[in-house]
């Protein structure tokens, strides 16, 4: 049980600030409903730690194990207890298992003691609730381990097939670095001869003398720009704009969609097939697509849903997913098996999703290739030109 410092508003505008004890957030915001009030803020007024959020991995193993003893028969907290006296573990975990425990023990329900934890993913907290709700828990542990497993598994294939074109990266910069700092010093006293110089030779020893001479500004300069990068990407309407560039851009659009709509079909289908309400479970999908452009069109799908348009109508009018996901779900729809149509559209467009993400790695490559190319042969021409042309005055004069 937490205790949260919250700002909410009445019904008739005034602005309320206090404390509340509540299991979570969802707890909080239910117990201030009765009271007629509306949460804008809440704070965890005594927990000051918070845990690292928990990989795919280790969800997926969570549940697997979760599941297995369930099924068995063993109580929700004897088999908690079983799986943080676990030895693989780490630390971290086992910290945030004992909490849940203790949240456990005093009768808190195993969603809001994780919503209070906040290292759980929203997609597992509201397929817990909806577990609980219809006594399934086991079933939806089961679910969530395959879905985990499946998202790790896809994680592994995306960073295996990044690290060539992440090494290819690092070589280049180092490349140009050696170059610009070993080598063209070399040919500083041989300019300095020379009455003029061509203007690509002047920028690039410009340059050089700069990273020699002023290493700790351009030090300085890149790391500003890396956190200036990082508070960009937070500001919402600029997320938007660069994700809205990923559908469209050339080629690699395409398969990006194919990416967001594999995404969006695994987790749906999971969600829906626990028993979650279809038009909860496209919030909470559609916030696991990885896309801002595409996750702001949900309100719209999920208005939609609501007034009574079919769900393979609301999802065509998306932005950002192949026409083959509303397909499937349209024959669902039509034959009465949405939630088998949901399960057989998500593997196929996650074994698209795997061949879209090894595409893009193989159209990365030569694009790194060739900026590579650029760069040292923009150098060589710098340095060669006024050595050619200082060549080509002497054979003028005689």
């Amino acid at each position: 049980m937490a205790n949260y410092r919250y700002v909410a508003k009445g019904m008739d505008g005034r602005i309320v600030r206090g404390t509340m004890e509540a299991a979570g957030e969802s707890s909080l915001l239910q117990q201030l409903k009765e009271q007629g009030l509306f949460l804008v803020e809440a704070r965890d007024k005594d927990s000051t730690k918070r845990y690292k959020k928990f990989a795919s991995a280790q969800l997926a193993g969570l549940c697997r194990e979760m599941s297995a003893l369930l099924v068995s028969g063993i109580s929700m907290v004897r088999a908690l207890e079983i799986i943080s006296e676990e030895e693989g573990i780490s630390r971290a975990q086992k910290e945030v298992y004992i909490d849940i425990l203790k949240d456990l023990k005093r009768g808190i329900s195993l969603s809001e003691a994780m919503e209070a934890r906040r290292c759980f993913p929203e997609l597992m907290l509201g397929m817990v609730r909806s577990g609980e709700g219809s006594g399934t828990i086991d079933q939806v542990m089961s679910r969530l381990a395959k879905h985990y497993d499946r998202e790790n598994r896809l994680n592994r294939q995306v960073q295996s097939a990044m690290t060539y074109p992440a090494v290819l990266l690092v070589m280049c910069a180092l490349v140009v670095i050696l170059i610009m700092t070993f080598i063209l010093p070399q040919f500083e006293e041989l300019f300095s001869a020379m009455e003029s110089l061509p203007v690509p030779t002047v920028i690039l020893m410009a340059a050089s003398d700069f990273l020699i001479q002023e290493w700790y500004v351009a030090l300085f300069f890149v790391l500003i720009g890396c956190i200036l990068v990082r508070v960009l990407l937070k500001i919402r309407q600029i997320r938007k704009i660069l994700d809205y560039g990923k559908l469209h851009m050339p080629v690699a659009g395409k398969l990006n969609k194919v990416i967001y709509t594999a995404r969006f079909a695994r987790t749906l289908s999971s969600l829906y097939s626990s028993g979650m309400p279809i038009v909860a479970a496209l919030n909470t999908a559609g916030a696991t697509v990885g896309n801002a452009y595409v996750e702001e069109q949900f309100q719209q799908v999920g208005t939609m849903v609501r007034s009574g348009a079919p769900l393979s109508q609301a999802l065509r009018e998306v932005d950002g997913f192949v026409l083959k996901l509303s397909s499937a779900i349209l024959v669902g729809e039509e034959s009465g098996k949405l939630e088998v149509m949901l399960e057989s559209i998500a593997i196929t467009m996650e074994d698209e999703a795997e061949a879209a993400t090894k595409r893009l790695v193989t159209l990365l490559e030569p694009v790194l290739i060739c900026v590579m190319a650029l760069l040292v042969g923009f150098i060589m021409i710098a340095v060669m030109l006024p050595i050619y042309e200082s060549y080509s005055t002497i054979e003028g004069m005689s």
